[in-house]
């Protein structure tokens, strides 16, 4: 079960009596309570029809109680258990949860863990609940989410905009909504997103990032790469050396990988690889220039690196000074 398969089903006029929203990915976990606070009763009902609990602060026998209530001028009521991850005595609700009542919308949203699968209580979700399990999405998904959304705001993106976007949020789908937000705001009648926009309304300068970073060292621009590593230096949260390093990790990982892909066709080696096939000559200009030992080489001094940045072995060197040296060991 999808969080669109659920809002469409409610949109319909369909709903089950529990839905346990649980998992990693609070994006969709919030989308789906919004709604079914915001929408799925009418203003008029809500009043009397409509109940919220915080985990911290909930009793199991109030939110049991409040589920066996009937509502009130309405066809149905809404509870909502908002945080329940922190409630106790959480597995006390089993009993409701095994007879619940039908004119009651029950919604547990249950963030960043998931129920014990051996539990009593596990058993029983599966069984009455409507179950509904988030992950974190994997950061090569995040290109297509981005621009899915992006598109949803009857807007496009080009290729280099979308990446510098993705690139600077990182793995927060509800922080890259709010920027496509923004963006959709200030962009007027125009429907493009260019990378100036982003360096313009998000803040991330287009020639001065974790990506032209990664360009640098991948087409062995010394001196384009020493440039950016002085911005980053003047400017420390435009790309704090542990949002460098992984990010250059992730890249240089999957050129190793076309070296054992045993295929030249770009279109197969992107599939391969998971990235946007816009990309793949990237990797394969990064593949030539530093030949099979060269890259298993630069893996191994970003994991020596990271090490250093977060203190082993290092008695303190400056970020900027780490990064120096290691672009230097990387091309010579």
């Amino acid at each position: 079960m999808s969080a669109e398969k659920i809002l469409s089903d409610w949109k319909k006029g369909n709903f089950k009596p529990i839905y346990w929203l649980e998992g990693d990915e609070s994006y969709f976990i919030d989308q789906i309570v919004d709604f079914a606070e915001h929408h799925i009763l009418k203003e008029s009902e809500s009043g009397f029809n409509l109940t919220i609990f915080y985990g911290r602060d909930a009793d199991w026998a109030a939110v049991v109680n409040a589920c066996r209530r009937y509502p009130m001028f309405a066809e149905r009521q809404v509870v909502l258990l908002k945080e329940a991850q922190q409630m106790r005595d959480i597995e006390k609700l089993e009993g409701y949860i095994d007879n619940p009542l039908s004119s009651t919308v029950f919604v547990v949203s249950y963030k960043e863990k998931k129920v014990d699968g051996r539990s009593k209580l596990a058993k029983i979700l599966k069984q009455k609940a409507e179950l509904f399990s988030t992950k974190k999405m994997y950061d090569s998904q995040l290109p297509e989410w981005t621009n899915n959304m992006v598109q949803q705001h009857g807007l496009t993106i080009n290729q280099k905009a979308l990446y510098l976007l993705v690139d600077h949020v990182g793995n927060d789908l509800s922080r890259i909504q709010n920027e496509i937000e923004k963006l959709a705001m200030n962009l007027g009648a125009r429907k493009n997103i260019t990378e100036d926009d982003i360096e313009k309304y998000i803040g991330v300068s287009k020639e001065f990032n974790v990506f032209e970073m990664q360009d640098a060292i991948a087409k062995k621009d010394f001196s384009k790469a020493i440039r950016i590593i002085q911005y980053f230096k003047a400017n420390p949260k435009a790309a704090p050396i542990q949002m460098i390093l992984p990010a250059l990790y992730n890249f240089f990982s999957k050129v190793f990988m076309i070296f054992g892909a045993g295929t030249n066709d770009e279109k197969l080696l992107a599939t391969s690889l998971g990235i946007n096939p816009y990309f793949i000559k990237d990797y394969t200009a990064a593949a030539k220039n530093y030949s099979y030992q060269g890259t298993e080489k630069i893996l191994l001094l970003l994991h020596e690196y990271n090490l250093r940045s977060v203190g082993v072995h290092d008695g303190g060197t400056d970020d900027a000074d780490l990064m120096k040296e290691m672009v230097v060991k990387m091309m010579y």
